[in-house]
């Protein structure tokens, strides 16, 4: 099986989206102020403080730990993130260097469509769209699909591609990827094999901060003992290999650039973040 070497998945910086959304939330408005498009959200001033932190801690990462491919969505807070990290990690990173690879833009990494519901708080949803708050509530977060968006499963069924592909692509490789809230949850799923209670019970319970990295490493199971198949050789006992979760939402590296930690609260981890 070809397999990378390691995946790193960061979450973008706090973007005024985050802010409008707990500005909405806290006024009991029913819609976000913002004057741009998802795709266009920027980074907040402390959003760019994370993301400068970000790329400071993985600038100063070992060489034998240090990402080799870099990833982003193309939404222009993961972007923006992407593009702060690797300057502040300078020359030890490729793509902050002059002659490195630079970085990949990979549309599969966007955000959640929300469709109609975009910009809404949850108890906007609820006053404009009762129908759909009702829907939601009895399909479940996970299957729901908003007319006009996705729901978490079809953001899955992209990030499982978006696996394959990289295992084709840059096997042994450590790869860095900066995306959103929605999408490393599934990379969760589609790694670690979660079912939907026990994504949505970690989503609820430690939502994912912002510029927090998540971290896998490359699993080598012992080879075993067994009978040789049809297309094996006598003596041929391949080992199971994956990756497997080395660390979840860490904030080390945020922390340490002295930025703020910032998160969505879980009870109002509702449509409207961004």
């Amino acid at each position: 099986m070809t397999e990378l070497a390691g995946l790193l998945l960061v979450r973008h910086g706090q973007s005024v989206g985050n802010v409008a959304n707990d500005n909405a939330r806290a006024a009991g408005a029913h819609r976000l102020e913002l004057d741009h498009r998802d795709a266009d959200t920027p980074l907040s001033e402390s959003g760019v403080g994370q993301a400068r932190a970000v790329g400071a801690w993985l600038g100063g990462l070992p060489e034998d730990a240090r990402p080799t491919v870099w990833l982003t969505s193309p939404y222009r807070r993961a972007a923006d993130t992407a593009t702060a990290a690797l300057e502040a990690a300078g020359d030890t990173a490729p793509g902050g260097g002059a002659g490195g690879p630079g970085l990949l833009t990979d549309e599969r990494l966007r955000e959640r469509d929300l469709g109609i519901l975009d910009g809404f708080t949850g108890r906007g949803i609820r006053e404009r769209y009762p129908e759909e708050a009702e829907r939601r509530d009895r399909i479940g977060k996970f299957y729901y699909r908003p007319p006009g968006g996705e729901s978490w499963t079809d953001v899955l069924l992209r990030v499982r591609y978006l696996l394959t592909d990289l295992r084709q692509q840059y096997a042994g490789e450590r790869v860095c990827v900066f995306s959103h809230q929605a999408v490393i949850m599934c990379f969760r799923v589609a790694l670690e094999q979660l079912d939907e209670e026990e994504v949505l019970r970690v989503d609820r319970e430690d939502p994912l901060p912002n510029c927090s990295v998540t971290i896998y490493r490359q699993r080598q199971l012992a080879p075993r003992q067994h009978r040789p198949g049809r297309h094996e050789s006598v003596g041929h006992h391949p080992g199971s290999a994956g990756l497997e979760l080395h660390s979840y939402a860490d904030t080390t590296a945020v922390e340490r650039g002295h930025a703020p930690t910032t998160r969505e609260s879980p009870s109002g981890n509702e449509e409207a973040a961004r």
